[in-house]
């Protein structure tokens, strides 16, 4: 996997060329703690998630990009919210140039052992909300992680 460069809100960000439907996990152990894993495309923690395949409905894109990602199997529970920001741009070594759009979920554990994906992720762990001030987390992560846990129920559309 190529590097990537996130834009955020920032006046000099490329112009983006696609959209690509994507999805990304809230997934919370019943210790209070979620699951983040670090990204080797940009150095970055986040929550586990990618890009929608054919063929897939999006309950089946979560459950696969998880697992892929944390080795973590999951249920889907709701939606925390639809992220579609014009200013949130991802940049690609190959040139594609993507404006966000993304569904986020909330999602239980059912099963897997925790590890890493090799090219994909370098680490996955288990992370008490009290610890995330100390991981380099992008702000629409942060954004996600926070009304993932936020226990509202209706979700975040922006």
């Amino acid at each position: 996997m190529g590097r990537r460069t996130e834009y955020f809100n920032d006046p000099n960000a490329p112009i983006p060329n696609s959209i690509v439907a994507a999805v990304t996990a809230v997934v919370s152990h019943h210790n209070g703690h979620i699951l983040l894993i670090h990204r080797t495309d940009n150095n970055l923690w986040a929550l586990p998630g990618g890009a929608m395949e054919i063929g897939e409905n999006i309950t089946s894109t979560v459950v696969r990009e998880v697992h892929e990602e944390s080795g973590i199997q999951v249920e889907v529970l709701n939606i925390v919210g639809i992220y579609t920001n014009p200013k949130h741009i991802v940049a690609f070594e190959d040139g594609e140039v993507r404006q966000q759009f993304s569904i986020c979920f909330r999602a239980n554990p059912i099963g897997g052992t925790l590890r890493s994906q090799p090219g994909e992720t370098s680490d996955a762990r288990w992370v008490p909300p009290d610890e995330l001030d100390n991981l380099n987390i992008h702000p629409s992560q942060r954004l996600r992680i926070k009304h993932g846990l936020d226990g509202n129920r209706s979700p975040y559309i922006g």
